[in-house]
């Protein structure tokens, strides 16, 4: 018969399991319907921002050899990343050779590692997802903003003073913020599928649509810019400074390792859910990193030193003005469920 000293240490044991996954009653509550193409789907859309846009302006600064070059690298490692991080999902304890979910990346994070780097690891995260929730909000300010602009452009020629509504940006990130406020009533990533599918379509619409603005600049101008080593019209200081920035917009264009366990929860089994992960990263970096090449090596080529840091609110083109509207307006909604999927 087992004693209490027994019981006292079988305890924190348990305690540990039911942090990390639901007992086994609760486990069959929770419908896990998510496939390949779900997956797909959420991570198009915590992956693929706005950002996209201003790749041009990082291949600008390190030119036609260092700019492809460094997203396929990037793509490399964040599917090894990925792969990697997708094995940590699914845990098993030695003595009681029961299941532990790690749900998110914190739970991994601590089954793994322990308390202590929960709370690290935690803390950074939370500024991540601060920093992340501001630029969201930022982008779609200037995103809407530019559409005003776009459509006053249009009717008083490409000089006139056209500026933004009385209230500045602040009514369009207040905008935004009741969207989300209402978007956040979406319990959890179990139900907004519908939500990331439709923000992963507008990621795709505006992608595409820069990546075709920058293809026929490039076929209207008879001549593709840019040079091997990027521009060189900068001081030594200011290429290296930019270079560091340019790689770190790049790198900072892959990761979705905080969401990467959260989407693999939704996933249903057979085959195993690390499996389906898996094959779910490999085609979702496959995709961004053509839109990537796409919209940043056509948007150099179209404006060589000139690029401007944001291919649509840098107003690199007026026309057709209806087609920077649309642009603009598919960021914004990307961004509405973006930020639900990231944050």
């Amino acid at each position: 018969m087992r004693g209490a000293g027994d019981d006292q240490q079988i305890e924190p044991l348990l305690e540990k399991l039911s942090e990390s996954s639901y007992n086994s009653s609760e486990e069959h509550l929770v419908e896990r319907t998510g496939t390949v193409w779900t997956a797909m789907a959420h991570i198009i859309t915590a992956v693929i921002g706005s950002g996209v846009l201003s790749l041009a302006w990082s291949v600008a600064q390190l030119g036609w050899v260092g700019g492809p070059a460094a997203m396929v690298f990037f793509a490399g490692v964040t599917v090894v990343q990925s792969s990697l991080l997708a094995d940590c999902y699914i845990s098993r304890d030695p003595d009681r050779g029961s299941v532990i979910r790690n749900k998110s990346y914190v739970d991994a994070v601590k089954l793994h590692l322990g308390e202590k780097s929960q709370m690290f690891c935690g803390f950074f995260i939370g500024v991540s997802l601060l920093g992340s929730g501001v630029v969201y909000t930022l982008t779609s300010a200037n995103s809407m903003r530019a559409i005003q602009k776009a459509n006053c452009y249009h009717r008083k020629g490409h000089g006139a003073p056209c500026s933004a509504t009385a209230g500045g940006d602040g009514y369009y990130m207040l905008l935004f913020g009741l969207a989300q406020a209402v978007l956040s009533q979406i319990p959890d990533f179990h139900n907004m599928a519908w939500l990331s599918v439709f923000a992963a379509v507008m990621s795709f619409s505006y992608s595409s649509i820069g990546f075709g603005l920058g293809a026929a600049k490039v076929i209207e101008n008879g001549v593709i810019k840019g040079g091997i080593g990027g521009i060189t019209l900068v001081s030594p200081v200011q290429k290296v400074w930019r270079v560091a920035q340019a790689l770190g917009d790049i790198a900072f264009a892959y990761p979705y390792s905080l969401v990467l366990l959260e989407i693999e929860d939704t996933l249903r089994s057979p085959p195993a859910e690390s499996e389906t992960m898996k094959a779910a990263s490999r085609a979702s970096i496959a995709v961004t990193t053509f839109f990537y090449l796409g919209c940043g090596c056509f948007g150099y080529a179209a404006f060589g030193d000139g690029t401007p840091g944001n291919l649509l609110t840098g107003f690199g083109f007026y026309e057709p003005f209806w087609l920077v509207d649309l642009a603009n307006l598919c960021v914004v909604l990307h961004l509405l469920g973006g930020y639900q999927a990231r944050n």
